[in-house]
C-alpha cells in the first residue's frame, strides 16, 4: 500500500536530521526494517511503495529513495527518482548488465548510491579483502563461500560479488576476468589466479560471507557473520541521508564512512 506523509518537499540541507527518505520495496522484511531505522535515526519517512504501485508520487516527496525492491522494478524506480531529481541508495541485487546500465545513465543527473550490503562490517571488510589480495601473489586461491535462508532467490548473493569485486580489484584485473561459479562434476583442476564462488541456502540465516585465501600450507579466511536483519536498515540510512546532500554521480558505501 502506498503512504505519503509528507505534503510537499521543502528546501532543506539534505543531510540533516529531517531528511526525508522514501522506500521502494517498503512491504519487504528489509522495507519495514528501513522505516523503523529511519525514525531512530530522526529522518522523515515520506512514504513507501510496494510492488505495482505508481513510484513517481513518493519521489516527489522524498530527498532520497532507498530500493530494496526487485530487479523487474529497478527501471521504474530509476525513472522516477530520475524525473524527480531525487537521489537514491540502490541495495537491490541480483540485477543485469542492463540494469548496470540504466544506472550508471541515470547517475549522469542524480545522485545513486549501489551496494550489494549497507552494513559497517562489510563495508570494512571489503577494503580488507581488497588489500590481503593486492598483497598475496596469484599462487594464493581466493574462494568465497556464503549462505543465506531459503527463500534468497539470487546466488551468488550480492555482497558475495561485492567481495569478489574487491578481490579482483586488489589483482588489477575486473570479476569478469576470474569469475567461476559453483562447481560440479569433473571440471579439472583449479586454474590459478580464477576466484570461486560458492553459495548455501538453508533455514533463516540472514548472511553468511567467508572470504578464503588459500595459500600453500596456510590459509586466511575473512568472516562476516549477519545476526540482525536491522544491521544492514541502520546503514541503508545513514547511506541515505549522507547521500541527499551529494551531486549527481555513482557512489559506495566506502564514500559514507569516508574509506
Amino acid at each position: 500500500m502506498q503512504t505519503t506523509t509528507l505534503s510537499a518537499r521543502p528546501n532543506r540541507p539534505a543531510a540533516s536530521a529531517t531528511t526525508a527518505i522514501g522506500i521502494y520495496g517498503s512491504a519487504g522484511r528489509m522495507g519495514r526494517a528501513i522505516a523503523d531505522a529511519i525514525e531512530s535515526a530522526g529522518a522523515t519517512l515520506a512514504g513507501g511503495v510496494d510492488a505495482g504501485e505508481d513510484p513517481n508520487p513518493i519521489a516527489k516527496l522524498a530527498d532520497v529513495m532507498v530500493d530494496f525492491s526487485t530487479p523487474s522494478a529497478i527501471e521504474a524506480h530509476l525513472a522516477a527518482a530520475r524525473a524527480a531529481g531525487t537521489a537514491i541508495v540502490i541495495g537491490t541485487t541480483g540485477l543485469s548488465p542492463q540494469h548496470q546500465s540504466l544506472i550508471d545513465a541515470a547517475a549522469s543527473d542524480i545522485a545513486v548510491l549501489q551496494t550489494g550490503n549497507t552494513s559497517l562490517g562489510v563495508t570494512l571488510l571489503n577494503i580488507l579483502v581488497r588489500d590481503a589480495a593486492a598483497r598475496l601473489g596469484a599462487d594464493w586461491d581466493i574462494e568465497i563461500v556464503e549462505m543465506h535462508h531459503r527463500h534468497k532467490v539470487d546466488a551468488p548473493s550480492g555482497t558475495a560479488l561485492l567481495l569478489g569485486e574487491a578481490a579482483a580489484k586488489g589483482r588489477g584485473t575486473t570479476l569478469a576476468e576470474l569469475r567461476v561459479d559453483s562447481r560440479a562434476g569433473l571440471v579439472g583442476a583449479r586454474s590459478e589466479g580464477t576466484l570461486g564462488f560458492a553459495s548455501v541456502r538453508g533455514g533463516s540465516v540472514i548472511g553468511d560471507h567467508s572470504v578464503i585465501f588459500a595459500g600453500e600450507g596456510e590459509r586466511i579466511e575473512l568472516n562476516h557473520r549477519a545476526d540482525d536483519r536491522s544491521i544492514f536498515a541502520r546503514g541503508a540510512v545513514q547511506a541515505a541521508i549522507w547521500l541527499a546532500g551529494q551531486p549527481a554521480g555513482r557512489y559506495r558505501m566506502g564514500d559514507v564512512l569516508g574509506l
